[in-house]
């Protein structure tokens, strides 16, 4: 499992941690330290917190940084720290969508790893140049689309790649929500106000928020590529500035034979739903589903035979799934785990680096050209929508 695979790695140096957001008060900055903490990889040592000068000096005192090593900008942490004989060596980027580009930049250039929070940028445009960027950089870049760190999802993946579902006909990806149900954004509610703010979150709504996590699982899942969309996006709020519903259609590109469609759906605004992500692959030999809430369980029907109900680290369970598990099957792994395989992930391919070594090849995490994927798919569900559904290539 997973948990004796991490021991021995930690014999190395921790890799030391820069985050550039995350200050008080802030939910995913906190999830992104549990995630680097969990497997003893990352020692945060250095962080631009805010872009506010005093809640950065506080939010340094929480977390108890050194204060020298607080930073009233991502700029001036990122030069100073590239000058530090212990300097940081990644950088975690938990800001608003609208930061994330020009924040990368700085800490690419220098040759830091970056584990950036997505979406990738707020727009397509800074996507492009942030690939660029990182396709210079010897630094890596990791994207946090930390749906994929799920073992069961691992496991989803391998048997499509070993061809257990045959070749894929259908993908069905949901993430409906109901938080925005109602305009809590005109209430100061800090996280709705920042997410429905064209200039922060980028043209997307709910489908940069959710929706690119359902369709990065999709793919990552039936390891299909988009070919082209037809989008029904919604601003069902009165005054919303962003979609919080959309209906897509999806057509892949032509593998083993077949040409599979999708459909996916997200939704910030359907009562009952907290975080309903799910994703179901069809084949000619099979289908799978997975539902987030429900993590450990990943139902698997051959055709024409019972459904079967595998377990993380049960049996039927192969060597994808047990490689980011760290507790024997019964005992539930969720979604702090989920996002901390991801870090894992990061950090055994920074170690590699730092030994000058090819990465172990079984290592895989979400990569700029999956961000860039996610924002091409964002664009193409607000054009197809400006058409009237109009069919968009991607």
């Amino acid at each position: 499992m997973a948990i004796e695979e991490s021991a021995s790695e930690t014999r190395e140096r921790r890799i030391r941690l820069g985050m550039v957001g995350g200050g008080s008060g802030a939910f995913i900055g906190a999830v992104h330290r549990i995630a680097a903490r969990l497997d003893d990889h990352y020692e945060l040592v250095a962080g631009a917190l805010s872009s506010s000068p005093e809640k950065a000096e506080q939010s340094a005192r929480e977390l108890g940084l050194d204060p020298s090593r607080s930073y009233g900008s991502f700029k001036e942490m990122a030069i100073r720290e590239a000058k530090l004989k212990n300097g940081i060596e990644a950088v975690a980027i938990v800001t608003p969508n609208h930061v994330h580009y020009e924040a990368a930049k700085e800490f690419l250039k220098r040759g830091i790893h970056v584990i950036c929070d997505k979406p990738l940028t707020s727009t397509l445009g800074d996507a492009r140049k942030l690939k660029k960027l990182a396709e210079e950089s010897d630094a890596l870049f990791v994207l946090t689309h930390n749906y994929t760190g799920y073992p069961m999802v691992r496991q989803a993946r391998e048997m499509v790649a070993n061809g257990e579902l045959g070749p894929i006909r259908l993908v069905q990806m949901e993430y409906p929500q109901d938080w925005l149900t109602e305009d809590i954004e005109s209430s100061g509610q800090k996280q709705a106000a920042w997410r429905t703010d064209p200039t922060k979150s980028g043209a997307g709504g709910s489908t940069g928020d959710i929706g690119t996590h359902a369709y990065n699982l999709g793919c990552f899942v039936s390891g299909l590529e988009l070919e082209e969309l037809s989008a029904d996006l919604d601003s069902f709020v009165a005054g919303r500035r962003l979609d919080d519903n959309a209906h897509v259609m999806l057509r892949f590109k032509e593998k083993d034979g077949a040409r599979a469609k999708g459909m996916l759906w997200c939704s910030q605004v359907a009562p009952g739903h907290e975080n309903g992500l799910k994703v179901r692959v069809y084949g000619t030999k099979g289908a799978l589903e997975w539902v987030q809430a429900d993590p450990n369980y990943l139902w698997y029907t051959p055709f024409g035979e019972p459904k079967r109900l595998i377990t993380r680290n049960g049996a039927g369970s192969g060597p994808a799934a047990a490689r980011m598990s760290r507790v024997p099957s019964g005992h539930p792994e969720g979604y702090l785990e989920g996002f901390a395989n991801i870090y894992s992930e990061a950090a055994r391919a920074i170690y590699a680096k730092r030994r000058g070594a090819a990465a172990d090849p079984a290592i895989v995490y979400p990569t700029v050209d999956d961000g860039l994927k996610g924002m091409l798919f964002v664009d193409a569900c607000v054009q197809s929508s400006k058409k009237n559904g109009a069919w968009v290539k991607v």
